[in-house]
C-alpha cells in the first residue's frame, strides 16, 4: 500500500534513539524525508547516516524541546514540514512520598512531556495550515490508561496528552490537518533488550529474544499478542496516521502494547 507520504519532510522529536529511531526508520521506508532530531547533533546524526545508508533521504536538526527559544532556533533550521512526530519524553524515578519527587520534579516532568509537544506543534501548525495539510502525531503511553505508583509524575503529565489530542483535533478541525495520539506500551528498544538480557543471564536463563520476552512476561507484564513490539510496530501505526490513509482519522489514541491496555471505558 502507498501512504502517499513521498515528497513528504516529517519531524520526529527524539529520534537518536529508541522509539523514535524506529519511527524514523519506517517513515523513511515509506518515502518521507525525514528530520532526525537529538539534543545534540552527533547522535541524530548518526541516525540519519543510518538512514541514508538504506536509501532513504534523511538529515539531523539539533534543539533544546524545552524552551521557547530552543524550539524556535531548530524549527528555523527545519523549515516547514508537513508531519510532525512529537515523540520526545522521558520517564525518571519518583515516588508518590518519596524525598526524591519534590515540587521541581513535577514540574519538570511536565515540562518535558507535554509542554516540549506543544512548543513543536505551535511552531509547526502555521506553516500546516498555510499548505492546507498537515498531520501531528503525539506519542504518549499505554500508562495514561494503565498507570503504575511508580513515577507518578510521568504518568499524570503523559496523561494530559489524550486531552491535548482531542482539543487540538478540534482547534484544527477544517484545516486539513489531523491530531492523533499513539500510546506504545513497553517496546523491544535496545535499551529494554539489553536490560533484560542481562537480567536473564544473571538469573541462568537462554539469552536469545523469545526466551528473554517470556522473562518479561512473567516478571513484569503479560502481553495477549505474547510478543514485545518493536520501535518500527509504533512506527507502522505512525506511518499510518501520517500518510493519506489517516486523512479521515483525527483526536483518536491508538495503542501499540500488545494488548497491555485492558482497561474498559464507555
Amino acid at each position: 500500500m502507498d501512504l502517499g507520504l513521498r515528497g513528504k519532510t516529517a519531524l520526529v522529536t527524539a529520534s537518536y534513539r529508541g522509539t523514535g529511531r524506529g519511527i524514523a526508520r519506517v517513515l523513511a521506508a515509506e518515502g518521507a524525508s525525514v528530520l532526525v532530531h537529538g539534543f545534540d547533533a552527533a547522535p541524530a546524526e548518526a541516525v540519519a547516516a543510518e538512514l541514508r545508508a538504506a536509501g532513504g533521504d534523511a538529515r539531523a536538526v539539533a534543539g533544546d524541546l524545552l524552551s521557547d527559544a530552543g524550539v524556535a532556533a531548530m524549527m528555523a533550521e527545519c523549515g516547514p514540514v508537513d508531519i510532525l512526530v512529537a515523540n520526545y519524553g522521558t520517564a525518571e524515578g519518583g515516588s508518590w512520598f518519596g524525598e526524591a519527587t519534590d515540587e521541581a520534579a513535577w514540574f519538570d516532568s511536565y515540562n518535558k512531556n507535554v509542554l516540549s509537544a506543544v512548543r513543536v506543534v505551535r511552531a509547526a501548525a502555521g506553516p500546516m495550515k498555510a499548505a492546507g495539510w498537515g498531520r501531528i502525531v503525539l506519542v504518549g503511553t499505554v500508562g495514561s490508561v494503565r498507570p503504575g505508583t511508580r513515577q507518578p509524575q510521568y504518568y499524570v503529565a503523559k496523561g494530559a496528552l489524550p486531552a491535548m489530542t482531542t482539543s487540538l483535533a478540534k482547534e484544527l478541525g477544517g484545516s486539513g490537518i489531523t491530531v492523533n495520539l499513539v500510546s506504545p506500551g513497553i517496546i523491544g528498544t535496545d535499551e529494554v533488550r539489553e536490560r533484560f538480557t542481562e537480567r536473564a543471564a544473571r538469573m541462568g536463563r537462554p539469552t536469545d529474544w523469545p526466551s528473554v520476552q517470556q522473562l518479561i512476561f512473567e516478571e513484569f507484564m503479560d502481553l495477549p499478542t505474547k510478543r514485545v513490539p518493536d520501535p518500527e510496530d509504533v512506527g507502522r501505526v505512525v506511518a499510518f496516521l501520517a500518510g493519506d490513509t489517516g486523512a479521515c482519522i483525527t483526536g483518536a489514541n491508538y495503542h501499540v502494547d500488545g494488548g497491555a491496555a485492558d482497561a474498559v471505558t464507555p
